[in-house]
C-alpha cells in the first residue's frame, strides 16, 4: 500500500513525525530517502519529540548512528550515508532487529542488512518548505496497516 500528501512547513513534517508514533510499536523499522536537506531528519525529530525524548536530535551522519534510551521507547536513528563504500559489518543488525524504533536514513547503502518488512518513507522537497511524503508498507500487513491508519487520520 502506498499514500503520498504534502506538509507546507518543517513544522507539519515535525507533527506528521509525532503523529505516526501513535501506530508504532518496539521492533519497527523505517527507512528514509530523499536528497540532502529533504526532510528526514526533520521528521525524525517529530518521532522523538512523540517517545518524550528530550535529547536534542541531530542528524547522525558523522556518528552513522545516534541512540536515544530515554523516552518512552528507545530509538535508534542510523544514517548510512557514509557507509555506501565502506564496511558494513559495524554491528548495526544489533539496534535494526532491536527493542526499539529504528530509523534509517540512505537504506539503499545497507539494503542487505533491511528486513523485508519495513515501511518506507519517501521525502521530495518541492520547493520552499513544501514536502511530498510517500509512505510505502513494502507488502507487509502491518505496515499497510500503519499507512491506512495514518491516511484516516491526517
Amino acid at each position: 500500500m502506498k499514500y503520498t500528501f504534502f506538509t507546507k512547513s518543517a513544522a507539519e513534517t515535525t507533527a506528521f513525525g509525532s503523529h505516526i508514533v501513535n501506530f508504532l510499536q518496539a521492533g519497527d523499522v523505517i527507512t528514509m530517502t530523499g536528497d540532502l536537506g529533504a526532510g528526514k531528519t526533520t521528521l525524525a525529530r517529530g518521532i522523538a519529540s512523540a517517545l518524550k525524548i528530550e535529547e536534542k536530535v541531530i542528524s547522525p551522519t558523522f556518528n552513522i548512528m545516534k541512540c536515544y534510551f530515554f523516552g518512552t521507547i528507545p530509538l535508534y536513528h542510523i544514517d548510512a550515508y557514509r557507509l555506501e563504500d565502506g564496511n558494513k559489518d559495524i554491528g548495526l543488525e544489533e539496534y535494526i532487529e532491536g527493542d526499539g524504533i529504528c530509523l534509517i536514513e540512505w537504506p539503499q547503502y545497507i539494503e542487505e542488512l533491511l528486513p523485508k518488512e519495513r515501511l518506507e518513507i519517501r521525502i521530495i522537497n518541492v520547493g520552499n518548505d513544501d514536502r511530498e511524503i510517500t509512505l510505502d508498507s513494502a507488502d507487509s500487513e502491518h505496515y499497510a496497516k500503519i499507512i491506512q491508519q495514518l491516511k484516516e487520520g491526517l
